[in-house]
């Protein structure tokens, strides 16, 4: 199993209120923590109707905002459930990291949607599985599953903030809501490009410097000697 390293920067302020938080919630013990990451993901699809409906109407901003926040809840206490329960599962946390950038696309998607861009929700989709993709190649050849210092997190909340600014906006300045929903998901989309140029030449140094001797084995071609 790989070790989980967190560099995020708002971790370290919201992780202390987590084990608080999961008291407060009072889950049964007998919920599969699977449930938990399904419905997180049910939550983020929510927050993607709102963000598809946020230059429409008046509440799709903080639809969205609450989609993107409830799923987050989901995140943080899913892991927590399962480890106090004794449930923890390799399918769950492999269901865990399936559904996360599922989420971040359904997100990409409505904001696209809310924009009339279908270019700029392909381009947030492409950053998000090739971001998701980095992350989890670079584990499997460190041991080490590292979170950047602007990760899953610091992401989540811009993109709440940013639905509560499109409610907001919705109630002020309606006739503006297109352009800034346009403006706000296209600086997105750039910062998505910058911090992906700069992880992958980090996890191009990360894995020559602490990744394990090179795999130079040949591919066990199974089909064919089966019909040997």
């Amino acid at each position: 199993m790989s070790r989980r390293v967190s560099d995020s920067v708002l971790d370290p302020w919201i992780a202390p209120a987590v084990p608080h938080l999961y008291r407060a919630l009072h889950l049964p013990r007998a919920l599969p923590p699977e449930a938990i990451v399904i419905a997180g993901h049910i939550v983020a699809l929510l927050g993607a109707v709102g963000f598809a409906l946020s230059t429409s109407t008046r509440w799709g901003g903080f639809l969205a905002a609450a989609g993107v926040l409830g799923n987050h809840l989901c995140d943080m206490v899913d892991g927590t459930h399962a480890r106090r329960t004794g449930q923890c599962r390799n399918g769950g946390e492999l269901l865990d990291h399936f559904f996360d950038p599922l989420s971040f696309s359904a997100w990409m998607i409505g904001l696209g949607w809310a924009c009339g861009r279908t270019e700029l929700a392909i381009v947030g989709i492409l950053f998000v599985y090739a971001t998701a993709v980095l992350t989890n190649i670079r584990a499997k050849m460190t041991g080490e599953f590292r979170l950047s210092k602007v990760g899953p997190t610091e992401f989540k909340a811009l993109l709440a903030l940013f639905g509560t600014a499109l409610g907001t906006l919705a109630f002020a300045a309606p006739d503006r809501a297109v352009f800034a929903a346009t403006v706000g998901f296209t600086a997105l989309c750039v910062a998505g490009a910058a911090q992906l140029v700069v992880g992958v030449v980090r996890s191009v140094r990360a894995v020559d410097r602490d990744g394990a001797k090179p795999d130079t084995s040949e591919w066990e071609w199974r089909g064919a000697s089966s019909r040997s």
